[in-house]
């Protein structure tokens, strides 16, 4: 988000948090450690002045921070738009059908619960909230080819598995557009254009490094836990709201998306 502001020429002063006491790299930020209910006191004083703010914590982390700093947000006058980064989870298993922001929401995951258990409690905050739910993450830093090289993938045999995923500058142009053409308690759906399964994923992963594909494990085989739980949800999520603020994808589906980190890590 950062690079993006910086690409755009948007001037801000930003801040950021982290659960350590650790310096960010980008020289503007101001770091700022918080962890559970252990954080740095100078927080309230940026959150009084703060324009935007971001909550792109792990779930359980919105009690406390609603906790901790909902007396602060309400009472600064200057804020215009809080951005929560939650997750397709909530949705639960389509089958493999579409979902949008109005479709039925019947997580099956623990952590889907917590995210839509989060998403109600900042919708009810009285802030000017933004819901953000994320398809799967991927990005330079984090993404199939380090998994392949190190031996940590696995492909599922299993029918009709799909889903979604994303490129993390895709979130950060959604999240730009939405300061300026969106409302309080708007729901976004974040995903690219190209729903599609692991598999296929993978297969093009090991055809750029030229390797050979990993081994393949049944379904029924998973043990419990959050890999069984991503394979259990299957749906296609529309990124059409996204495309009404005129948001136009870098990386429009996964090949586009694993075409440029390639060639970036070779």
């Amino acid at each position: 988000m950062v690079q993006l502001l910086k690409y755009k020429n948007i001037d801000f002063d930003i801040s950021g948090t982290s659960r350590s006491p650790t310096k960010f790299t980008e020289k503007k930020i101001k770091s700022y450690l918080l962890n559970n209910n252990n954080f740095d006191p100078r927080i309230k004083d940026d959150l009084k002045e703060s324009t935007h703010v971001l909550i792109s914590t792990p779930p359980e982390m919105e009690k406390i921070i609603i906790e901790n700093f909902l007396t602060d947000l309400k009472n600064n006058q200057n804020l215009q738009w809080v951005g929560y980064l939650s997750s397709t989870s909530v949705y639960g298993d389509h089958k493999g059908n579409w979902v949008d922001e109005n479709s039925n929401t019947n997580p099956t995951s623990e952590m889907g619960l917590k995210r839509l258990e989060a998403e109600k409690k900042l919708l009810n905050s009285n802030l000017p909230i933004r819901i953000f739910r994320l398809a799967g993450i991927y990005s330079l830093e984090r993404n199939i080819f380090s998994r392949l090289k190190n031996n940590q993938t696995k492909v599922v045999n299993m029918k009709n598995q799909i889903f979604s995923r994303i490129h993390v500058e895709d979130i950060a142009q959604v999240l730009l557009a939405s300061f300026f053409k969106s409302k309080d308690r708007d729901i976004f759906n974040v995903s690219d254009d190209q729903p599609c399964s692991y598999r296929e994923v993978v297969e093009y992963a090991t055809l750029l490094l030229k390797t050979k594909m990993p081994n393949e494990v049944m379904f029924e085989d998973l043990k419990e836990g959050s890999m069984k739980d991503f394979y259990k949800d299957r749906k296609k999520v529309s990124n059409k709201k996204i495309k009404l603020m005129g948001v136009v994808l870098n990386y429009s589906t996964y090949k586009e998306g694993l075409s440029a980190i390639f060639n970036q890590i070779s």
